[in-house]
């Protein structure tokens, strides 16, 4: 098999590409720009573009297929050739979907915690030697890619994103994984510049639970009304499970599962509410619960969910994903309740363009209220390159219903500030889906007063 990638370059994109290429398929690839760590991948199998761009000439009727990134515009040379051409073109989610369909596909949606359960399954599942290949949204660790497709193995654990699938295909990705296992973790408004409003964002969960195959299972969160809701009205044939937080007690500072006092790496409700999802998964691949609470208690957690930078007696530093209303509370929340007897200073980056939304940012109202400290940091390249009007200090402390809540929009001031506080006895939390303008996290806690 020939295939060209068009936008190599991207997350889920670039580590396809190696996939197939460790499948034995034929792969090039183009793109205008590309970050590491995708150019260090690419380049070590072979497939770094030799110069960057759109060339239309790479396109030809001796390619069988054509993967199509969302990073890609409609007037792409390249994709206009190969729709000339007659060329098979797929978004990655459709090309997921073709070499896993004669597979078991458990695929788990949701808008929050989908790449930690995606995580606690496969790392169980890697604990018993089982043979999967799977799609998951972040680096693990013991994984070279984040994402593997093989001939023999019988089941594909699939991270199943609800954003757009491409350019030209303006489907949720999740909506064509047609899974026999699905999970929804909960609803909670996100990617307003696709559905403007809470009820267009909802009907996709909707229109997922649909997509699952005829007698498959769906286990969803139960604690989510507005998700309840959606599946209690469902006349999809499948089989529904609920789920909600297990029984747990909290002893200087590790979480314990009850009734066995199983001892945890991971805290707070919201990874206990994902961990109870991925082991109702793990029992339809017949892992008893047993299993599971021995493979499970040494996960530490998916890369920048509650990533620890540095730890001591007295001060933890974590880095974490969060950037949504919701993740964001559950993550201050889950700090706080594991650390009751210390200070917390946390700080989120808004950069998302659901945050800097001046509509949407009043989601965002009381979510930073268990912080002692909270402070939102926006870059102001962020407003520039989203061609969006800037917030004062004051739209924020609004928008939040926080008048002590600290803003910074100079990641130089940002870090004097963080600098200048005592940290004995309180951990700092810094929240971001992107990198806080350049801000080396190491360095910065290696600087802090304790």
């Amino acid at each position: 098999m020939r295939i060209h990638f068009i936008a190599i370059g991207g997350s889920a994109m670039h580590n396809l590409a190696i996939a197939l290429h460790k499948k034995g398929y034929q792969i090039s690839g183009s793109d205008d720009v590309i970050f590491e760590p995708a150019k260090s991948r690419l380049d070590k199998y072979g497939l770094l573009p030799a110069e960057m761009g759109w060339d239309e000439n790479s396109i030809s009727t001796d390619l069988d297929a054509v993967i199509l990134g969302m990073h890609a515009r409609i007037d792409n040379p390249e994709l206009m050739k190969a729709q000339e051409l007659g060329i098979k073109i797929y978004s990655y989610p459709e090309y997921i979907y073709e070499q896993s369909k004669d597979k078991l596909r458990v695929v788990i949606g949701g808008s929050h915690g989908k790449t930690t359960i995606t995580s606690m399954i496969l790392h169980v599942l890697n604990y018993y030697s089982r043979d999967f290949d799977y799609l998951v949204g972040a680096q693990l660790a013991g994984f070279e890619t984040m994402v593997k497709v093989t001939k023999e193995a019988p089941v594909m654990i699939i991270e199943g994103d609800e954003y757009l699938s491409s350019p030209i295909d303006r489907r949720p990705k999740f909506h064509l994984y047609k899974a026999n296992v699905a999970v929804i973790s909960g609803i909670a408004w996100d990617h307003i510049n696709v559905f403007p409003t809470y009820a267009d964002y909802t009907a996709q969960f909707d229109k997922f639970i649909n997509t699952i195959e005829a007698g498959g299972t769906l286990i969803y969160c139960e604690a989510d009304a507005d998700l309840n809701e959606i599946v209690e009205k469902s006349e999809a044939r499948i089989t529904k499970i609920g789920y909600a937080i297990p029984e747990h007690e909290i002893k200087n500072g590790i979480t314990y599962l009850l009734p066995e006092k199983t001892a945890l790496k991971v805290f707070g409700d919201h990874n206990l509410m994902n961990m109870n999802a991925a082991k109702l998964v793990c029992k339809q691949l017949n892992i008893s619960e047993t299993e599971f609470n021995e493979a499970i208690s040494s996960f530490s957690g998916a890369a920048k969910r509650l990533e620890v930078i540095s730890a001591d007696e007295s001060t933890n530093v974590y880095k974490d994903f969060a950037h949504s209303p919701s993740k964001l509370k559950a993550t201050i929340e889950a700090v706080k309740s594991q650390f009751t007897n210390r200070k917390l200073v946390a700080c989120i980056e808004l950069h998302t363009f659901s945050s800097l939304n001046k509509d949407f940012l009043k989601e965002y109202a009381d979510s930073m209220d268990k912080a002692d400290e909270a402070i939102v940091f926006i870059d102001l390249k962020s407003f520039e390159q989203k061609r969006m009007e800037p917030f004062s200090e004051q739209d924020v402390q609004d928008a939040f219903s926080n008048p002590k809540l600290k803003f910074f929009n100079d990641a130089s001031k940002l870090k004097t500030y963080l600098l200048s506080l005592n940290y004995k006895n309180s951990n700092l939390l810094m929240m971001s889906s992107g990198n806080y303008a350049g801000f080396d996290l190491p360095e910065l806690a290696a600087g802090l007063s304790r």
